[in-house]
């Protein structure tokens, strides 16, 4: 009996996706009004987990779920700590403005009740997965993720660079979902279990596992597709695509943050080897560099944002990486901070385009006058980019930087691991400041460009969003004590797998940490940075011209390269010439039956023919005959008819061995099938002679005559050991209790192997239909319909 919260989860879980079915037809009724009709659900399902906050500061987890797949033990389990419900509120916090925002920005767009379904299904998904304790769960969300991106980034789907960012999303998110199913699978394979949270006790002997490796790349496999890890990255920025919503909602709270949630989750199971931490800082550090490097090359302002997500993402699965307790409680602070500040940027930056009519920040300038409120919204997001103070990513960037410096800065000169990661993230932080600096400066301030001309102030759903997430950001990094205890501490403690305390506080002496020294010098060559961004801008494209080769070339080709080998490998099998599809088949059918004699090293000496009686030998006889007969038949209708006399001795062996009935159907059958060949042969005129080469009849005899003799050893072969008896016994036992049948045949066909039934009743109505087909639509001349044909005089045989 579900309980009220196993319910309540539930419908968590399906509200969204009920939302998305019903969006299409709210807006048909409620026009522009309709996104804050869909609003509601977002914002209930945030109240609703917002409700377990205080339950879950206690570091307490809560689970709900009910059984799903119960032949494989498979339940649709819910699991609630630190980690799922910090994304579960900023999957539907975020998804609230970014649904309110979606009203405004797609106004009057032709299939907007349609963009609502997508964006709700989104979110169920995201929900889904941060929210599942079961593997089989998460990842049938995690699909549908992939899924649902593909629908969105595709939204305008009549410009093939839409349509082309989404394939590509699709294609490389799918890889490394097939990479984590079997990674799944072998974790199952080790614990015996799907519950993520079972799982834990045995990560000590997984650890020590010879499969410890291979489940660990398979893992990182799906990760890094989804969070677009090096050298993975390249299908993020060309989501940009997609309209503004989408890509604020995808690098603020959900699917490139999902690759992180994942190692974050299966950290305490997987994570603290020297393989984990030696794979995920490498891959993380350069992906960071990567990203922040070309966010500098950008003009276009959502192209900036998105290299810095990269970056972002990179940073995050370095920290976890690293995996002590400072750098854990960095990357929590880091994933608040950063889905406050980019969720509000790209929302800025869809309001800049709407409002300017371009993103090209070359461009733009001088919008602070136009746009104030924007514009104050610009600059919270902007100082939680640079990591200036008052803002949780400054937080968040002491963390880090103490991860890596005990004592002093100068120590890191004696830690060539810990200094080697300072400078990256130094550096890459440094270029992410500059970016935010650009998008704030020059676009706000500065010379008023034309495009400023006619700018405004959008309307309150474009600036609602990014001004609560701008407020927030510099509320978490104000209310140290109140995010240490509910939202820092319990998280790092579930990534770590052990009790952490979040020493959060905001004073004067933390001046004197020498982590402060690594923030200035960030504030530092950030700002130098940003003086030269144009001159970078330039030499990097002249770069990226020379150098002639990219990632996304290197993706074309080798996407070319698969549909010039499917169709090489298509041509190869599938030639259209039936003679060679018949024979690889009876080669492989004597395959079969050769191949396991050979293996198991079968004695051959013992096998015998059986002793059989006289009436045995006439039935024989008879089979001997009708072989001779259809070898002797100078055309096909000989032979076809000639063919039954096997048939029928088979019938004849049933009847002699006590089943009648069976006797009778075989009878029947091949009555059946002799008089419908015969028909069919003679309609299409093919029951004249069999003309075929010497070459020809030795190679299809050849085969023949193999495969006839593997069936024959085999036979000899089970004939001369002992009878299973097991199966027969079940059959007698079950057939009228379970059945309800006593004719233990007809049971076995139309219950037991019910469906292999009807998959041999539909291949005979599909070549009924091909039969019926050739019959009305005959080649030889100009095909005019079906059914157009006249038939045709038939010639007589030379």
């Amino acid at each position: 009996m579900a309980s009220d919260l196993d319910l309540s989860f539930t419908l968590v879980a399906l509200a969204p996706f009920i939302a998305a079915l019903m969006a299409p037809y709210i807006f048909r009724f409620l026009k522009e009004y309709s996104s804050w009709a869909l609003a509601i659900i977002p914002a209930a399902i945030f109240i609703f987990l917002l409700s377990f906050l205080p339950e879950i500061a206690e570091h307490k987890t809560v689970s709900a779920g009910f059984a799903w797949i119960t032949a494989l033990g498979v339940d649709l389990n819910f699991y609630l700590d630190g980690l799922s419900l910090t994304f579960g509120l900023l999957i539907s916090g975020i998804g609230t403005f970014i649904v309110l925002y979606s009203g405004a920005y797609l106004k009057g767009h032709a299939h907007q009740g349609r963009f609502f379904a997508f964006i709700l299904m989104f979110m169920g998904s995201m929900l889904g997965l941060v929210m599942a304790d079961n593997l089989i769960a998460l990842f049938t969300f995690w699909e549908l993720t992939s899924i649902t991106s593909f629908l969105l980034i595709g939204f305008d789907h009549s410009r093939e660079a839409s349509r082309r960012a989404a394939i590509q999303a699709l294609v490389v998110t799918g890889g490394g979902g097939l990479s984590l199913l079997a990674g799944f699978a072998l974790l199952n394979l080790i614990t015996q279990h799907w519950n993520m949270t079972d799982m834990f006790a045995f990560a000590p002997a997984l650890k020590q596992s010879e499969f410890y490796l291979p489940v660990l790349l398979f893992v990182l496999g799906g990760a890094f597709a989804k969070s677009a890890q090096f050298p993975l990255h390249f299908w993020l920025p060309n989501a940009m695509e997609a309209p503004t919503p989408v890509s604020a909602y995808l690098h603020s709270a959900t699917m490139v943050k999902a690759g992180v949630y994942l190692l974050a989750r299966m950290a305490p199971i997987l994570g603290g080897t020297e393989l984990w931490s030696t794979i995920l800082p490498i891959f993380g550090g350069i992906t960071l560099l990567w990203g922040a490097t070309f966010a500098l090359k950008q003009t276009d302002l959502k192209q900036m944002l998105a290299q810095t997500t990269v970056a972002s993402l990179g940073l995050m699965v370095m920290l976890i990486g690293i995996f002590n307790e400072a750098a854990i409680i960095g990357v929590v602070l880091y994933l608040l901070a950063h889905a406050f500040y980019k969720g509000a940027m790209f929302m800025i930056a869809g309001g800049v385009d709407h409002s300017a009519g371009t993103r090209d920040i070359t461009m733009l300038g001088g919008l602070a006058r136009k746009m104030p409120v924007t514009f104050i919204a610009t600059i919270l997001a902007a100082a939680g980019m640079a990591g200036f103070p008052l803002t949780v990513a400054f937080l968040a960037k002491e963390e880090i930087y103490g991860a890596l410096v005990e004592t002093d800065v100068l120590t890191l000169f004696s830690q060539p691991q810990n200094l080697i990661a300072a400078l990256v993230i130094l550096v890459g932080n440094a270029l992410m400041m500059a970016v935010g600096l650009a998008v704030l400066i020059k676009v706000f301030l500065g010379r008023q460009k034309p495009t400023a001309e006619h700018a405004h102030e959008n309307s309150f759903s474009f600036w609602v969003g990014p001004a609560v997430l701008g407020i927030l950001a510099v509320l978490a990094g104000v209310m140290t004590a109140f995010m240490g205890h509910n939202f820092v501490a319990p998280v790092a403690s579930h990534i770590i797998n052990q009790e952490v305390e979040a020493h959060l506080h905001l004073g004067f002496d933390i001046v004197t940490k020498p982590a402060f020294v690594l923030s200035l010098l960030t504030w530092v060559l950030g700002t130098l940075v940003f003086l030269v961004i144009d001159r970078i801008r330039v030499d990097l494209a002249s770069l990226v011209e020379r150098a002639n080769i990219s990632f996304d070339k290197i993706f074309d080709w080798l996407m070319f390269g698969l549909v010039r080998l499917s169709d090489a490998i298509t041509r190869f099998l599938h030639h259209g010439r039936l003679e060679i599809y018949l024979t690889l088949v009876f080669l492989m059918f004597a395959a079969v039956f050769f191949g396991p004699l050979f293996l198991m090293q079968v004695d051959w000496q013992p096998l015998q023919m059986p002793q059989l009686h006289f009436y045995e030998w006439s039935t024989i006889a008879i089979a001997v005959a009708g072989l001779a007969a259809v070898l002797a038949a100078r055309t096909r209708l000989q032979a076809i008819v000639s063919l039954g006399i096997q048939g029928f001795s088979v019938a004849i062996l049933f009847l002699l061995y006590g089943a009648p009935d069976l006797s009778f159907t075989q009878f029947m059958v091949e009555t059946l099938s002799v008089v419908i060949l015969a028909l069919v042969m003679t309609r299409l005129h093919l029951d004249q002679a069999d003309i075929r080469g010497v070459s020809d009849r030795m190679r299809d005899g050849s085969v023949a005559f193999i495969s006839g003799l593997g069936v024959t050893a085999l036979m000899l072969l089970v004939l001369q050991g002992n009878l299973d008896m097991r199966l027969t016994d079940l059959f007698a036992a079950t057939s009228v209790a379970l059945a309800h049948g006593h004719n233990i045949v007809n049971v076995i066909l139309v219950d037991y192997r019910g469906l292999d039934t009807l998959g041999e009743i539909s291949v005979v109505m599909t070549a009924g239909i091909a039969i019926l087909a050739l019959i009305r639509i005959r080649s030889g001349g100009r095909q005019t319909g079906i059914g157009a044909l006249k038939p045709e005089p038939r010639k007589a045989p030379k």
